[in-house]
């Protein structure tokens, strides 16, 4: 069955949910999708504040204008249940078709892509293109820029797509994202500065969908398990009036009990499988505990260690590898053995190059190295750090036996390059000035209560940080909890301190401290969260409000 076309979905309904309309929970605990469908239920939504630039307003259409409208690049996905093949292990999932990663879709900056999504899940989905400074409309949050893709249905995204990079694309509804349901987004400069013989996107992902009768909404449902509903004292007091106060957040209605840890997109929890609960994963570089998650399988490309994936190329060619971390709660530290990798982009941006052993990827961050093939058999080895298991795939350029599964090749234990170690090249450094507007996130919440929120509140799409187009804002993170968050700003990318490099998702370290900087010039509404997909479902999200 397929739905009107998107404006016509949109239509009468955009502006209550562009708003943040929260279909309100009922006494009933019916499913998501039955309280979504058609809108808020009969309790009324969450009142939005007033005085903020719609995701289909007049602002995000000159914005979208402004960008220019290149060659129509068509592209059709499909969410579908899946049986999937990971290497001597096949799971029943839910995937973009039937091979994992999804099929990648490749375009050139100024291009605009149309994409029409499928939903043929059992329940509501939607579509987040994940790194892009988009139209705010088309950036696939559902309750804030659009309503849910219901079970069933259609959804028409086509935006502008300015910028080259390297990007991905996911739900953003419940824990979708921790099944097969992601793929690259690979966005070609056409005056591309670097020169290579062979180009690979290497996707590294934790894996539990599936396995031994575990789903992702069941790891959830057992990580939330004693979790303290009631009153919170976080610290990191804030105002909640109707005003602008510098670094304030507004929050429109009233508070709705309950309400604001809730899951979208969230299944039934019906085959909860063995404890995933991780206990005891430490690593020094993330500052104490790793993860939440005991994933049973790590995969390179969709696959496991037990039948990795090769890439085949000629001994002296330049490679350009193109890191992607889809995982839902580990960090990946990857470095391809008997290498020496030259960092050129991270998230998209280029920096300064850099060499270096290894490079340590929180969720969703991206990285972009060179590499000379070397002539031989060579593991590609991402160690899920602080968890004690690898995945992996392999280089060959000519004969000799594979390494074992079991290899750790020297290289994880040299030179480790973080975000906070290189600098913008030159060309898209954010050049110097002091913040006009700075927002205070402090990170709050524990893994005891697992009760994560940013300034002591869990989501709701109501809420709203104020800021203005033309400001150079500074977003100061504070991390008040023992684990290490990798945030992630939508529609945007930020600077790091010093002439660091351009982002849009970074790790913020327990205990410490991180500003970035970014100009508001994407009108709109936008999510900033932990791409950590069970701590932001569990209330660590939080709304960037354009004010009009």
């Amino acid at each position: 069955m397929r739905t009107p076309s998107r404006r016509a979905v949109l239509g009468a309904g955009i502006a209550a949910a562009g708003s943040g309309l929260l279909a309100a929970c009922s006494d009933s605990g019916g499913s998501p999708d039955a309280k979504n469908a058609g809108g808020a239920d009969a309790t009324g939504p969450s009142t939005p504040p007033k005085g903020y630039v719609s995701p289909d307003g007049k602002e995000v259409a000159a914005a979208e204008a402004a960008r220019g409208s290149g060659p129509v690049r068509k592209v059709k996905l499909t969410a579908t249940p899946a049986r999937l093949d990971l290497g001597g292990r096949t799971v029943a999932t839910w995937a973009y078709g039937d091979q994992l990663p999804g099929r990648e879709v490749r375009v050139t900056a100024g291009d605009t892509l149309a994409v029409t999504v499928a939903n043929h899940l059992p329940q509501s989905t939607s579509m987040h293109w994940h790194g892009l400074a988009l139209r705010n409309d088309m950036d696939g949050v559902p309750d804030l820029t659009q309503r849910p893709i219901k079970a069933g249905a259609t959804f028409d995204y086509r935006f502008a797509v300015e910028h080259p990079g390297t990007y991905w694309f996911h739900p953003h509804s419940g824990v979708q994202q921790d099944r097969g349901l992601y793929a690259p987004l690979i966005v070609e400069d056409p005056k591309e500065p670097l020169k290579y013989d062979k180009e690979w996107v290497v996707v590294l992902d934790d894996w539990v969908d599936g396995v031994d009768g575990s789903t992702p909404d069941a790891v959830l449902a057992e990580l939330r398990k004693g979790m303290d509903m009631g009153g919170m004292d976080h610290g990191g007091g804030m105002d909640h009036g109707g005003g602008e106060k510098k670094g304030g957040m507004d929050h429109g209605g009233h508070d709705m009990p309950g309400m604001s840890g809730m899951s979208y997109g969230q299944a039934p929890v019906d085959s909860p499988g063995p404890s995933r609960m991780m206990m005891g994963a430490t690593s020094d570089l993330l500052g104490g505990d790793a993860g939440d998650v005991a994933y049973p399988l790590y995969l390179v490309n969709g696959r496991t260690p037990d039948d990795p994936r090769t890439f085949r190329a000629e001994p002296g060619d330049r490679v350009r590898i193109r890191f992607i971390n889809a995982g839902g709660d580990t960090a990946f530290r990857v470095c391809l053995g008997g290498h020496r990798m030259t960092v050129t982009h991270t998230d998209g941006y280029p920096v300064e190059h850099a060499e270096t052993d290894a490079l340590l990827l929180g969720m969703g961050e991206r990285y972009d190295v060179l590499v000379t093939a070397g002539d031989g058999v060579f593991p590609l080895t991402a160690l899920a750090e602080g968890k004690k298991a690898s995945g992996l795939a392999l280089l060959r350029t000519g004969g000799g036996a594979a390494p074992k599964k079991s290899v750790r090749p020297k290289e994880l234990d040299g030179k480790l390059l973080t975000a906070g170690r290189l600098r913008a090249d030159a060309s898209v450094r954010l050049k110097s000035g002091e913040p006009d507007r700075t927002i205070t996130m402090r990170l709050t919440g524990s893994m005891a209560k697992y009760d994560w929120a940013i300034n002591g509140k869990r989501y709701d799409p109501a809420q709203r940080y104020p800021v203005r187009a033309g400001e150079r804002v500074r977003l100061s993170f504070v991390n008040a909890t023992t684990m290490w968050h990798p945030m992630h700003l939508h529609g945007h990318t930020f600077a790091l301190p010093g002439g660091g490099p351009r982002k849009d998702t970074a790790i913020v370290l327990p205990g410490k401290s991180l500003d970035v900087d970014f100009d508001a010039r994407n009108p709109g509404l936008w999510m900033l969260h932990c791409h950590n997909v069970y701590h932001g479902e569990s209330g660590m999200m939080t709304v960037l409000g354009y004010r009009k």
